[in-house]
């Protein structure tokens, strides 16, 4: 609960990680792992992410109240990086000879624009990410789920721009809010399957003629060709929304001046995928739910585990012990009540898949 209630009290807003990632590497140090440095190499993977959702101003009016820790942050990710660190003394302490070389990783980027940028630059490394047989994501509290389903995501920024004017004299001067509702209506209008479950997400700004208008579009599906079928949807009705502005300008009907143009920017892209039934990972999940007398459910999420698992790499995202609730909201809480069970999971899953792995 200290390394926990440390680290959440260090701001690490998107692209703002690096304090909390100097903590963390001393903390590596102190526990007695080896090559603690930006990159470096193993068979197996055990990972939980730094950063919050919380800009950098956000107070961190932390709170401790017996094995109660309360603030943003607190168990997404606070309880995965105190995971972290304690199965890592746990591992030092207890002088367990591994059989395959075991990588602990901090990462950045898991919350929102960062679009897993940390777990991607992992995998970008052609001579490491040929050597990970599997890679376990802590993520949150909890011991009786796991994520295998990765949840594939692609987000725009779209931007429509005009010359702008005064709300009355020059009135007929094609506005860019017109323009974006209009496309936002008629993509929201887009048909939608049931199966793979797919959905659309929204949002912009209320002005008067303004020169500009912008919406970021967020698309979820299981299903990756359901991806690219609403990213094509998403640039047809912003195009179309435009010409037909500009259109009713060149046709006179409107006495306005000047035209609208638009840009779209991909700014988050997450794969969808799934841990086959028949993976050795999940196995060997199951065979620890039975020794430790839990069950696990298995779950449908947006996770660092999207990236190895979009390779073809056995990964999961689980949480590591206790309880907690409210998160990505300043009341956010966890209590530590029965943690030790959970990272009891993750222990002898990790052992397990080091042995599995010096085998490949």
């Amino acid at each position: 609960m200290d390394w926990q209630a440390e680290m959440v009290a260090i701001p690490a807003p998107p692209f703002g990680e690096r304090a909390r990632s100097e903590w963390l590497a001393t903390r590596f140090k102190e526990t007695g792992l080896i090559q603690v440095q930006t990159n470096t190499v193993g068979n197996v993977v055990i990972s939980a992410h730094i950063d919050t959702v919380f800009p950098a101003e956000t107070p961190l009016n932390l709170v401790i109240d017996g094995d109660r820790l309360e603030g943003p942050g607190a168990c997404d990710n606070g309880a995965g990086v105190a995971g972290l660190l304690a199965i890592a003394n746990a591992l030092v302490e207890s002088r367990v000879e591994l059989p395959a070389s075991l990588l602990f990783m901090g990462n950045v980027g898991e919350e929102g624009e960062g679009d897993l940028r940390g777990v991607r630059h992992l995998y970008n490394q052609t001579a490491l990410a040929g050597r990970i047989a599997a890679h376990i994501v802590l993520d949150g509290a909890g011991a009786d789920t796991a994520v295998t389903q990765a949840l594939g995501s692609k987000r725009y920024q779209v931007v429509i721009t005009g010359p702008g004017g005064h709300s009355f004299t020059d009135s007929g001067t094609p506005n860019p809010i017109a323009a974006l509702a209009s496309a936002l209506t008629v993509l929201a209008e887009t048909p939608l399957p049931a199966e793979p479950r797919t959905t659309i997400h929204g949002g912009t700004s209320v002005n008067s003629i303004p020169e500009s208008a912008q919406a970021s579009v967020d698309f979820r599906s299981t299903g990756p060709e359901q991806l690219v079928r609403l990213e094509v949807a998403l640039h047809r009705a912003v195009e179309d929304a435009v010409d037909r502005c500009n259109t009713a300008v060149k046709a006179g009907t409107s006495p306005g001046k000047g035209k609208l143009s638009f840009t779209i920017e991909k700014i988050g892209d997450r794969p969808a995928a799934y841990l086959p039934a028949d993976s050795p990972l999940l196995d060997t999940l199951r065979a620890v739910d039975r020794h430790l007398g839990l069950r696990t459910d298995l779950r449908l999420g947006s996770t660092d585990a999207n990236i190895p698992l979009s390779m073809g790499i056995a990964a999961l995202s689980m949480g590591a012990g206790g309880e907690g609730g409210g998160a990505h909201t300043q009341a956010e809480w966890y209590s530590a009540k029965d943690r030790e069970v959970g990272l009891k999971r993750v222990l002898l899953l990790t052992l397990a898949m080091t042995e599995w792995a010096a085998e490949q």
